[in-house]
């Protein structure tokens, strides 16, 4: 059963309002920086536990599976508890995983690091969204979310400068300590400032799938069955292939094969390269509205106007890059970045066609399975990059070589490809579905 109450009023939202918010997407800003906290010091990583290539990869598969596969789960813990206890637990746990890694000399507990790190930062940004829907107008929803998404991607750029400079001015354990001590800091910051509703409403309410508000489901629903009832439809499956394809090669290369392949393989400079991967930050928060607002013009066309088009451009800048003889001119790396880039903002409308596949009551476990495919392509694409390299020869911050990381990339080819024609497919079957196209004889 669906419990509903009345939205937030429609009136402008409080002071309180604005700073809850501003607290929760503080939180979201620091859980981006624990997330891609590897990203600038992949070669540091490497030298530190004397791990290969395949190994290193696996630091980001272990942390995007957890991430991933925790999606469902704290959809339903949210539904249960509301965002508060939630999003201090997840910042308790992301503190201890930094913490854990901060003194960490062996592989194995540092992989259990990143086991916290990844369930810690799967409970904040759901978390974000579900404060936007409760203590803001129905009508403020989705630029509400869209500047979450935006400006919570500042934590990369934290990841990238700050923490890369503070780790080589110091030592690892100051570096990787002091991103513990501020998730501390924000676990007491949250349990002060963060309260599940406002005052006057008493119980949280629910998607309205017509309008595309976001909104929090309340379901005592059997989650096995909106699993198999969210799959069945095609647009949910849309959805998934959607999310699955466009953002993978922005996230492996940003989550931690970016930096090693810019400095060992494209011979920049450490400071050319974070002001390429701040580039990818700055061009994913121009695309975002821009990709939005075309989205919201243009319902019917979102697929083969937008997702598929972005992924051809990463393809052909890859191939570029790839093709080029010796290494890549500047110009060439940032029209990279700025190719990568488009994916984030073009899989968010993964989440516009599970709106309108699904009913309320199985919403949120639509948008879990939907979330899922993206981390699921990176964490593959993570591993055969890292795998790959070491079948070259090539495992080692010492024999990274440039032909070396141009063939490790081209394994993402076939994932873009298998993600393309299920986009095609899927999109056919929903469109037939929905009535737009006449079904085949």
């Amino acid at each position: 059963m669906v419990h509903t109450a009345s939205a937030p009023p429609a009136s402008g939202p409080g002071v309180r309002a604005w700073i809850i918010w501003i607290v929760g997407l503080s939180a979201y800003v620091l859980s981006i920086t624990n997330r891609t906290s590897l990203s600038a010091v992949g070669v540091d990583t490497a030298e530190r536990f004397q791990a290969d290539a395949s190994v290193l990869a696996l630091f980001a598969v272990i942390q995007l599976a957890v991430y991933g596969g925790m999606q469902i789960p704290v959809g339903l813990l949210l539904d249960r508890f509301g965002a508060r206890p939630i999003m201090v637990i997840g910042m308790l746990l992301m503190a201890a995983g930094q913490l854990t890694m901060a003194f960490s000399t062996s592989i194995g507990i540092a992989l259990f690091a990143r086991v916290l790190l990844g369930a810690g930062d799967a409970a904040i940004f759901p978390s974000v969204l579900r404060l936007i829907a409760l203590w803001f107008p129905a009508q403020r929803s989705p630029i509400m979310v869209q500047m979450t998404g935006i400006l919570g991607q500042a934590g990369q750029i934290i990841a990238v400068v700050p923490l890369a400079a503070l780790l080589h001015a110091t030592t690892w354990t100051v570096a990787f300590g002091s991103i513990a001590g501020l998730g501390i800091l924000f676990t007491v910051l949250l349990w002060l400032i963060i309260r599940n509703r406002p005052p006057e409403l008493t119980q949280d309410v629910t998607v309205d799938t017509q309008t595309g508000v976001v909104r929090v489901v309340t379901s005592s629903i059997d989650t096995g069955v909106g699993i198999r009832a969210a799959w069945a439809h095609p647009g949910t499956r849309l959805a998934f292939w959607s999310h699955f394809t466009p953002p993978f090669a922005g996230t492996a290369f940003v989550l931690l094969w970016g930096m090693p392949f810019l400095t060992a393989g494209e011979g920049r400079t450490t400071a050319e390269a974070a002001g390429l991967l701040t580039l990818f930050v700055v061009a994913g928060m121009i695309f975002g509205p821009i990709i939005g607002e075309l989205s919201r013009r243009y319902p019917y066309q979102r697929s083969a106007g937008l997702v598929l088009p972005t992924i051809g451009v990463q393809v052909l800048a890859w191939l570029a890059v790839t093709l080029w003889p010796g290494a890549a001119p500047l110009w060439l790396l940032a029209l990279l970045m700025i190719a990568l880039a488009s994916g984030g903002p073009a899989s968010l409308i993964a989440f516009d066609h599970a709106r309108a596949a699904n009913p309320a009551h199985r919403l949120s476990t639509a948008t879990g399975v939907v979330n899922a495919g993206g981390f699921i392509a990176a964490l593959i694409a993570v591993f055969l990059i890292g795998l790959a390299m070491d079948l070259q020869g090539a495992g080692t911050p010492e024999t990274y070589s440039l032909e070396a990381f141009r063939i490790a990339f081209l394994t993402q080819l076939p994932l873009w490809l298998l993600g393309s024609i299920f986009i095609v497919v899927e999109r056919k079957r929903t469109r037939i579905r929905l009535g737009i196209d006449a079904p085949r004889r």
